[in-house]
């Protein structure tokens, strides 16, 4: 196929590629400050037209998504308290200066739930700030020990594994934000990225050794060291994405450390 973006590639480095959920529509995002759309057309002979480009003044985006319908686009940026807000049926561009409750330097990363009700900010000393994605006001905060890395909703919004730096995975209730269970992914010198599978029958651990530990869902909810099903080695570099295909069939492992370390498992 050819490059998604042909008609319009940008002038830095590319934070974010995702999928409409719905449309044929695919999204880049990255350091040149701009948000672009393009029409996926699929056949090897057109290139994807390129439906519009939002610029984000003074703006390097650090990760941009599409909330769950599809109808807004949420961006943070490299060194900024605020994140923006653009309406796709609008056009509106909303800027959310400051979110009251969350005192944090800078909002980078963070998870959008699968059933469009919140947003998990990432915060720095271990903070995870809960906000509504209605209002985008804060909901609650949660801490984990030490300093946390990343998380992932669970495919019906009703639980959040967070990964910490040291290696300890924590498991909250949505609803009433405790702490239902923890355990340490094993080996883990330091954690970098997790996945949940859609079905809720694995969890993935990808750490800066570059292994990617494969864990069944209900042995991570009962102990505290549990063994993976499987440890995958194939990177030689930090593992900084994992991601379930829909159907849980394949496992995408993946470091930006290094050109074209991308495994499909």
């Amino acid at each position: 196929c050819l490059p998604a973006n042909q008609e319009r590639f940008a002038n830095g480095k590319l934070a974010t590629v995702q999928f409409h959920p719905s449309a044929q529509v695919v999204m880049t995002a990255g350091h040149d400050r701009s948000v672009s759309l393009f029409q996926v057309k699929n056949l090897h002979l057109y290139s994807n037209p390129k439906i519009q480009s939002i610029y984000l003044e003074s703006f390097p985006i650090y990760k941009a998504r599409f909330s769950f319908d599809g109808e807004q686009v949420i961006a943070t940026g490299t060194h900024h308290k605020m994140f923006f807000v653009y309406d796709m049926m609008s056009g509106n561009i909303t800027p959310i200066q400051k979110v009251r409750g969350v005192d944090e330097r800078f909002l980078r990363d963070f998870e959008l739930s699968p059933d469009g009700s919140f947003m998990l900010v990432t915060g720095t000393s271990g903070y995870l700030h809960l906000l509504s994605m209605k209002t985008k006001e804060l909901i609650s905060t949660m801490k984990v020990n030490g300093r946390s890395t990343a998380s992932a909703f669970t495919s019906d919004s009703s639980k959040i594994y967070s990964y910490s730096k040291e290696g300890e995975v924590f498991i909250w209730d949505v609803r009433s934000r405790k702490c239902l269970h923890k355990f340490e992914d094993e080996g883990s010198l330091e954690g970098k990225c997790i996945a949940v599978s859609k079905n809720n029958q694995y969890v993935a651990c990808g750490s800066s050794s570059g292994v990617v530990n494969l864990y069944s869902t209900d042995v991570c909810l009962k102990e505290n060291y549990p063994k993976p099903v499987k440890a995958i080695m194939n990177l030689v570099t930090s593992a900084t994405c994992v991601t379930f295909n829909p159907t849980t069939e394949i496992l995408a492992v993946a470091s930006c450390e290094s050109d074209e370390a991308v495994k499909l498992v």
